[in-house]
């Protein structure tokens, strides 16, 4: 039998390491998560600074000033150093955790939570989102996670609420030529994608009304307000039968009240529960498990602790070992881990180094950095990742990056017992040693099937 802590760092954490203590109960395991709630740095109010002084700089270029030419490619240079840095972090902090679950967890509700980059901006408001809307709430409640994820400057520029403005607004009655109007994308993806699910039993009707209550919801970079009431639609809304913005609490506090309900419907929990089984599981989870969950999660009223401790406890870990592809950002995390690579190691790469080693081959694997191409997020389905190209992009990062970050490589054979501890299988068992080189050895096992999937 597998024993706990290596069943638990591969299949709910980024894998073993060398430089890891593993815990080896649900309770240890649990017990890491603290750690991954802490937020960095770079903050949205670091952020908008620096986009307010991009916009200074292009506005004076393009307004025919010459000399505001050369700071503006300093400015674009240093932004995107600050978004390879803030990259390095979260890579890092995967890299040290003891087992990962907790920055697991981080990464799985921020894709729940999809934002994407569109520029250098938007990239480094994606990583604030990260710290400021995910990780404090990952052991915490679900509600307030969705409050702070849906009402965050990258969520709010995402998804286009900035452009949102309530027809009968102050702003549109008083600028009627401007032809202001609702967009529903914040409001459909709300109840499709982050509470109640696709087929859930809502309406167009109540995205209507949702859009209207989430107008005036704004963000600018130099805008001190999340919520401006001069573009907000006059109430009250019906969301699922429910009224809101009679009670005279503010709008911010009605959109505070409807995501609060929607974090309590059974919809919701049915989905979030199969969401965190499919990723955490098999493609095809358990009913068992889901319903685990999904009761967990009511039984709290919400809360996401609720839901990790059946999850950390779950026997189909063991039932289903291996039966996940491991997604890219995985397999390179891992990857790093198992070659004995620290936290520190990472920070002190280039931003030369971080392309070469991490961003490219992310791309090439087939999951471009902080760029899923949909509001649903990166796809669970192994048949997404066990692509031609993407295997192939394995193999070649297996092959030479590790003796690009290591000064010596490890004996393949002990790099076999570090990265994949008692789970080995016979057919890698008996390849490992027949490698020509470190190189080829150790590229075989980070190619393997087995360190592959978890």
């Amino acid at each position: 039998m597998i024993p706990f802590d290596q069943l638990a760092a591969i299949r709910l954490g980024f894998g073993l390491s060398p430089r890891q203590a593993l815990p080896d109960t649900p309770q240890a395991l649990m017990a890491e998560l603290a750690a991954s709630t802490r937020a960095g740095e770079l903050t949205t109010d670091h952020v908008s600074t620096i986009i307010a002084e991009g916009r200074d700089l292009r506005r004076a270029f393009r307004n025919g000033d010459a000399a505001a030419k050369e700071p503006l490619r300093v400015h674009r240079r240093q932004a995107r150093q600050r978004f390879h840095a803030a990259f390095r972090e979260r890579v890092a902090r995967a890299v040290d955790a003891p087992s990962g679950l907790g920055e697991r967890l981080v990464w799985f509700w921020a894709d729940h939570f999809t934002v994407e980059g569109a520029d250098i901006y938007q990239d480094l408001l994606c990583e604030t989102f990260v710290d400021e809307a995910i990780r404090p709430h990952v052991n915490g409640r679900f509600a307030q996670m969705m409050f702070k994820a849906e009402t965050h400057p990258a969520m709010l520029r995402y998804l286009d609420q900035v452009r949102s403005v309530g027809p009968g607004s102050a702003l549109a009655r008083r600028r009627p030529a401007k032809g202001f109007g609702l967009n529903e994308n914040l409001a459909r993806e709300m109840l499709e994608l982050h509470s109640l699910g696709v087929g859930a039993d809502y309406s167009q009707r109540d995205i209507e009304q949702l859009a209207e209550l989430l107008a005036g919801l704004f963000y600018g970079p130099k805008q001190e307000k999340l919520f401006l009431p001069a573009r907000s639609e006059p109430g009250p809304e019906t969301v699922l039968g429910v009224e809101y913005g009679t009670e005279g609490r503010g709008r911010l506090q009605d959109i505070r009240a409807v995501i609060d309900d929607l974090a309590v419907h059974p919809a919701t929990a049915a989905h979030l529960a199969r969401k965190m089984a499919v990723h955490f599981v098999s493609d095809d989870p358990p009913t068992g498990l889901t319903d685990r969950l999904a009761a967990a999660y009511l039984e709290s009223d919400g809360a996401l602790a609720a839901m990790n401790r059946v999850l950390v406890r779950a026997p189909e870990l063991r039932d289903g070992f291996r039966a996940k592809m491991r997604q890219p950002s995985d397999y390179i995390v891992a990857g790093l881990r198992a070659l004995g690579l620290t936290g520190d190691d990472i920070r002190a790469l280039d931003d030369r180094q971080t392309r070469v080693n991490l961003i490219e081959p992310l791309k090439l694997m087939g999951q471009p950095w902080g760029v899923p191409g949909g509001p649903d997020g990166w796809p669970e389905d192994a048949a997404a990742w066990a692509t031609p190209q993407g295997l192939a992009a394995r193999i070649n990062w297996s092959m030479a990056t590790p003796r690009r970050l290591l000064d010596r490589l490890p004996d393949p054979r002990d790099f076999a017992a570090t990265a994949l501890g008692d789970t080995a299988s016979e057919p890698l068992a008996w390849a490992v040693p027949k490698a020509e080189s470190r190189v080829e050895g150790v590229g075989i096992v980070l190619a393997s099937a087995d360190f592959n999937r978890r």
